[in-house]
């Protein structure tokens, strides 16, 4: 424990008076939990019943730090619901698909009426009925809508609350301040800033124009009635980065972590030099431990998941009394909105959608391929002295599509690994998942790319919908096939036949019979300009992401015309291609009013992953 909270918990702990709810304390104690825990598992489950506080410290059993006075960290916000929370919500989803996320996605929808200060926990009901006597104070001239005008800058986004409705809502934060002060001993300071309601915070510049055109489609005026939320969170965690587990993981050492899905864990980025490659040090929010666990188990999360919601007020005169006054918080906090899919309309989100119509180019490099682990024999290791396919290797393809050239044909097209089968179902998934409308797809014809791009569309659950048009324009640079011939490809038809789903009626920029073998570097640039540039016009009224996935090399080629940019000097050119691995992406954006694109971040993470070396188990068991 560090000496500047060691004095903090001193001065805590001298000062343990105030009273607390029998109802809720007292079955804790007949439990044989001691005073001081229970109220700390109160207080850590935002009081809402004993049977959450006693779950919460039967977890909390080998929490090192149980018996520590630490406070729990409050703040008041005041929120919209109904009609203007569902706009929001819509330009949370559309924001993070679009620009990728910032730090507004990091909190719910709010404004910040008081910033976070901290509450022992035996007096945290104090604070609850200082946000009633509040409440009830300014209810009655409460404004039925509050002006919103949207301000925006090169890193800022939000709608400002504006005119003399705005001192009525200065006036609640000032009255919670005191009565907190008076009924809890609590030090709270009400925000003396412009109130404000962030909708996007430290974003690309290049997206400015996009996110305020989104914000367009909000219609300020619109009524609602506004809550005050009385949040809390855990103080020793506040710069901490959290991950939120997805997958199941049970210890194989004394200090690793027990993971369960859903469960969050903090991680100081500072303090990991015990961890090895892959593996992080962190603190379980659930059992309050500290240990080990595996990184790519888990996902980020936000910082307002952890969030515990306490109480609510809100300023409605047509609401119950007893629903609007000192309402009891949710059974987990509103952290990132997951609205009902009933309260979503097609239409709504149909124009929001059509607010900005752009389209985007997403180049991806195919999977990993065969031969790229097992050498360029690779073919001789899984033919049989008769020309048949078998698989020496769990990496090996389960099975060879047909084709005209028989097996032979593969030793200058080869297919994915396993592994690469593996990359690129779990890209299409991550494209799923991040809601991309994807519109268009195009390949180069190397087997290797069909492939991912099919695999692609199984996990986008579009393989039925969707035709694969092969472009031979975004073949990778002939200079670096083996031969002096021309690669030997299948057809559109060919694959067609091998139950791939490509559109035979295309008819590509490039047709594959205009390949020159050994190209140079300036042929292969001008035949990738005129691919994409075809590509782009071939779809221009499609609104949404053309896929386009070829090889390393097209991550450059493909998109720097886009960008308006020359060609990379050779020499860099083949350095930086060395250096992209499997399934990397690059995204580009249209930006019409400016007619020009622009590099964006990709809408899915980048995967990584070890090595895995052959195994011989005869060796290492017979040998010395």
């Amino acid at each position: 424990m560090a000496a500047g909270e060691t004095q903090l918990y001193a001065k805590v702990s001298s000062r343990l008076r105030g009273r607390s709810t029998p109802s809720l304390l007292e079955p804790l104690l007949a439990m044989g939990f001691p005073a001081h825990t229970a109220l700390k598992a109160l207080a850590a489950t935002g009081r809402k019943s004993t049977e959450d506080a006693a779950d919460w410290l039967r977890c909390h059993r080998n929490d090192p730090s149980l018996d520590d006075p630490i406070p729990q960290e409050y703040a008041l916000f005041l929120c919209p619901t109904g009609a203007l929370l569902e706009k929001l919500q819509e330009f949370w989803r559309e924001s993070k698909r679009q620009c990728a996320k910032n730090r507004a996605h990091e909190v719910f929808p709010h404004v910040t009426l008081c910033d976070f200060f901290t509450c022992e926990d035996q007096k945290v009901e104090c604070l609850y009925e200082a946000l009633k006597r509040a409440g009830d104070r300014v209810l009655g001239t409460f404004p039925p809508a509050v002006p919103l005008v949207l301000h925006s800058s090169i890193s800022y986004l939000g709608f400002f609350l504006s005119g003399s409705p705005t001192d009525v809502i200065r006036e609640f934060a000032v009255t919670f301040a005191t009565e907190a002060s008076v009924l809890a001993d609590c030090t709270v300071k009400p925000c003396t800033k412009q109130l404000h309601l962030t909708l996007a915070h430290k974003f690309y510049p290049h997206h400015q124009r996009t996110l305020e055109q989104l914000a367009r489609a909000i219609h300020p005026g619109l009524g609602c009635p506004w809550t005050a939320a009385l949040y809390s969170r855990d103080m020793r965690f506040v710069h901490y980065q959290t991950l939120r587990a997805v997958f199941q993981y049970k210890p194989q050492n004394v200090d690793e972590l027990t993971l369960s899905p859903g469960d969050y864990i903090f991680v100081d980025p500072t303090q990991q030099e015990e961890a090895s490659e892959g593996w992080v040090i962190g603190v379980s929010q659930r059992t309050g431990r500290r240990g080990f666990l595996p990184e790519n188990y888990t996902d980020r999360a936000s910082e307002a998941d952890t969030w515990v919601k306490h109480r609510t007020y809100t300023f409605s005169l047509a609401t119950d009394l007893d629903s609007r006054k000192d309402g009891e918080g949710s059974g987990r906090p509103s952290a990132e909105f997951h609205p009902p899919q009933t309260s979503r309309s097609l239409s709504s989100i149909q124009a929001l959608q059509a607010t900005v119509a752009r389209r985007s180019v997403l180049v991806v490099r195919h999977g990993e391929r065969v031969d790229q682990v097992f050498g360029k024999s690779w073919l001789q290791q899984c033919s049989t002295p008769d020309g048949k396919y078998y698989r020496p290797d769990l990496n090996f393809p389960c099975s060879l599509p047909p084709r005209s050239g028989g097996i032979k044909g593969f030793e200058s097209d080869p297919p994915l690994s396993s592994c690469g089968v593996f990359q690129s179902r779990l890209a299409g998934a991550a494209l799923l998942d991040s809601g991309v409308r994807v519109t268009s797809v195009f390949t180069s014809p190397a087997l290797r790319c069909v492939q991912t791009a099919k695999l692609i569309l199984e996990e986008l659950k579009l393989e039925k919908k969707m035709k694969i048009r092969v472009e031979p324009g975004i073949f990778e640079w002939t200079k670096w096939e083996a031969g002096k011939a021309s690669p030997a490809l299948m057809s559109p038809e060919e694959l067609k036949e091998a139950d791939f789903p490509v559109d035979a009626d295309y008819r590509p920029a490039f047709p594959l019979s205009c390949l020159l073998p050994a190209e140079s570097y300036e042929e292969y640039v001008d035949r990738c300009t005129a691919s994409v540039r075809r590509i782009v016009n071939t779809c221009a009224r499609d609104t949404g992401v053309i896929l386009i996935v070829s090889h390393g090399s097209a991550l450059d080629s493909c998109t720097r015309p886009l960008l308006g940019l020359p060609p990379r000097d050779c020499g860099d050119f083949a350095q930086l291609v060395r250096k992209i691995p499997s399934l990397g992406m690059c995204f580009c954006e249209e930006n019409r009013e400016e007619g020009k694109w622009e590099l964006a971040p990709p809408p899915v993470k980048t995967l990584t992953h070890g090595s895995n070396s052959a195994f011989n188990w005869r060796n290492w068991i017979l040998g010395n």
